[in-house]
């Protein structure tokens, strides 16, 4: 066997079928439940997706500001929040009502310089996050890419099967952004999303095996970085 630069399969995942967006009067995406909202906000958060332009990043809000327990969470957020918005990007950050509330963890002044940078929805405080963020990003179209720690692990195994489950795993893969900056203050920085797929591939006298360095730790969503290559000798 030798090394060989053969091109991977390309990890393309452009639409859900299974994730098609509700109508109005549907309360849930695919096996993704929006019951843990109350009517009114559903349809409040429908109008509000459907009349804002196409958003290119959409953020967990309260995922994303929790990154760093001991730092205040307005504050992480705003970093995260400006980041994104000196490239010029569209982005929806999903909050809940407590949020705006002044205290140690949320102060007003930074909530309010977010506001002037990004669109946000406020969500009632027992509403559930997920299926917001997944219609929101859904709604976007197949650039939008969405940002939370959460592995969605709970989601996926709902689903109604494995062939399912794997094509959910993949549009995750490739729309899910993960923030590697390591403190509080830090350079915000994002994990690349690559655009091939990472199972075992080959081309029949080649193979790509995609691997981990010394069992380096990832969550579910992050790929292997190194693929070993292998091509038979003639």
């Amino acid at each position: 066997m030798e090394v060989t630069n053969t091109k991977r399969r390309h990890l393309r995942v452009k639409s859900l079928p299974i994730f098609s967006l509700p109508s109005t009067g549907t309360t849930s995406i695919g096996s993704f439940s929006l019951l843990q909202c109350t009517k009114t906000e559903l349809k409040r958060f429908q109008n509000f997706v459907k009349y804002c332009p196409p958003f290119d990043v959409v953020i967990d809000g309260l995922n994303v500001a929790k990154m760093f327990p001991k730092a205040r969470e307005s504050q992480v957020l705003l970093n995260v929040v400006s980041h994104l918005a000196k490239q010029n990007l569209q982005v929806l950050v999903l909050g809940r009502k407590h949020m705006l509330t002044q205290n140690s963890r949320w102060r007003r002044v930074e909530m309010e310089k977010m506001q002037k940078q990004a669109s946000f929805f406020f969500a009632d405080n027992i509403s559930e996050d997920d299926p917001f963020l997944l219609y929101a990003t859904l709604h976007s179209g197949n650039h939008c890419k969405f940002i939370t720690k959460d592995l969605m692990r709970d989601h996926r195994a709902c689903l109604p099967d494995a062939k399912t489950q794997r094509l959910f795993f993949k549009w995750q893969q490739g729309h899910q952004l993960a923030i590697v900056s390591k403190h509080p203050g830090a350079k915000i920085t994002f994990q690349h999303i690559l655009s091939y797929d990472t199972v075992v591939q080959t081309t029949g006298d080649s193979w790509h095996i995609p691997y981990d360095d010394n069992l380096v730790e990832r969550y579910s969503y992050e790929v292997p970085t190194k693929w070993l290559c292998l091509h038979r000798k003639t």
